[in-house]
């Protein structure tokens, strides 16, 4: 509340002072709430770093829990060409691939016009490009070169048209139509225009027997270990099986399609560095320094020693698996700090020679059919039930919240109180100033009085 400026006028006392004292002394009530506020919000932005790292963990966890990582291809080009990218249907094998031919779509073009924007006359514009056949009306007022293309553009009429200036003197602007799709299926096979008045210019230009054929229309050809196939497009679906193959020149390539090593191992690896950044998140928020004083914001918080609690009892779990029995022989050790590490070398070799143990190990197995309770599984079971909605992190959170929506409303209510109080006290300085300034009053009359008393009886 701001001071009362015109306290103490009558008085001559520092009733503004003493009020901002009695004022600071009043609101010293909020501190230990205020203590208690920064305290629940403190440990609610902690509880969303702690959900965060757990989220971020439980993706980890996730992905380990499909089967399909541990089946997963990768497509490997040896040779120039030639991309492959694969799907799940792909299968494991060597493919020898030769390109004797790219794919390629067929361009006519027009006779020279000297103009590309005069008006050349009106009429229909009547095309059949992969047996697919379009009638196109030109205006009088769009039968330049120009509204030609554009109508054509505009059109589905499975064609692009262009302008093309070759440089001649004479006539150097020609029309030329271009399949939108390669390969024998995609080429122009009837084009005329019938002009709607006696301005016939467009009729012989723009008739398939007078136009120049650019390029011919082809199919790629190729052989996959020695099979002969050919395709409308570049890019190649269908000829190994699984695989989509992008042609970009001829010549021989080797296409391999094997076990999808990297990925695994970077989940795998992905998983480890996602627990001890989990683990790095939990210590900065139990963190003590004994010299400052300093702590972390769930230092002995029970929400937090049970998540960690769960966490390690899920890490000893032991799935009923052949081959790998524990976290530990597929590479990746649970340290004294709490942390996990990696022996690279062994999980390389465990990827080469028992990659069935290992998602065995994980997932469980290959198939949900014969999918049993992996060391995913179970992980993913306690991030659940940590994570989830009413989870053990959530109702901790949900709580906290309640308990600052009541600290909020006690600092509203003691808030009001103390104001009402100052507000008392000002009323009564107010009285008090009024009644010492009528009594000044009042003794400064009687003083007068006094005085001329005196002076009459001196005389």
């Amino acid at each position: 509340m701001p001071s009362i400026s015109s306290l103490g006028i009558g008085s001559g006392l520092d009733l503004n002072g003493l009020l901002d004292q009695l004022e600071a002394a009043e609101r010293k009530q909020l501190d230990p709430i205020k203590a208690r506020q920064a305290s629940y919000e403190a440990k609610i932005s902690a509880y969303g770093k702690l959900d965060s790292a757990l989220t971020s963990f439980q993706d980890a966890v996730s992905k380990l829990k499909d089967p399909d990582l541990f089946n997963s291809l990768s497509s490997n080009v040896e040779g120039e060409g030639i991309t492959a990218s694969d799907s799940t249907s792909a299968q494991a094998g060597r493919y020898n691939i030769s390109v004797s031919q790219l794919a390629r779509a067929q361009s006519l073009a027009s006779a020279g016009f000297d103009k590309r924007d005069a008006e050349l006359g009106g009429g229909t514009l009547s095309l059949t490009v992969g047996g697919k056949s379009l009638d196109i009306d030109i205006s009088q007022e769009d039968s330049s070169l120009e509204g030609i293309r554009d109508a054509i553009n505009a059109s589905d009429a499975g064609v692009r048209a262009t302008i093309v200036n070759n440089g001649a003197p004479d006539a150097p602007y020609r029309l030329v139509l271009t399949s939108k799709e390669t390969g024998t299926e995609a080429t122009v096979s009837d084009l005329s225009y019938t002009a709607s008045g006696s301005d016939t210019t467009l009729e012989g230009a723009l008739d398939l027997g007078n136009m120049e054929e650019t390029v011919s229309a082809q199919n790629a050809e190729m052989t996959v270990n020695g099979i002969a196939i050919s395709s409308a497009s570049n890019k190649v679906e269908g000829a190994i099986e699984g695989v989509t193959l992008t042609l970009s020149a001829t010549g021989d390539s080797i296409v391999t399609v094997e076990n999808d090593n990297f990925a695994l191992r970077d989940t795998i690896t992905s998983f480890v560095d996602s627990y001890n950044d989990l683990q790095g998140t939990i210590g900065e928020l139990t963190s003590f320094n004994a010299d400052s004083g300093a702590a972390g914001e769930l230092l002995g918080d029970a929400t937090l020693r049970s998540i960690d609690e769960r966490l390690r009892s899920a890490l000893a779990f032991t799935p009923d698996a052949e081959g790998l029995g524990s976290l530990s022989d597929t590479g990746i050790t649970l340290q004294l700090n709490g942390t996990l590490e990696l022996d690279d070398k062994r999980l390389d070799d465990v990827i080469a020679h028992q990659r069935e143990d290992l998602v065995t190990f994980f997932s469980g197995g290959s198939t949900e059919e014969t999918a049993k309770s992996g060391y995913a599984d179970q992980l993913a079971t306690t991030l659940d039930n940590i994570l989830d909605d009413d989870g053990l992190l959530e109702n901790a959170t949900t709580g906290l919240e309640t308990r600052l929506k009541t600290v909020n409303a006690q600092y509203v209510r003691t808030e009001q109180t103390i104001n009402d109080t100052v507000e008392r006290y000002r009323k009564q300085f107010s009285q008090l100033d009024t009644m010492i300034a009528s009594m000044n009053q009042t003794s400064n009359y009687l003083t007068q009085q006094f005085d001329a008393l005196n002076a009459q009886t001196s005389q």
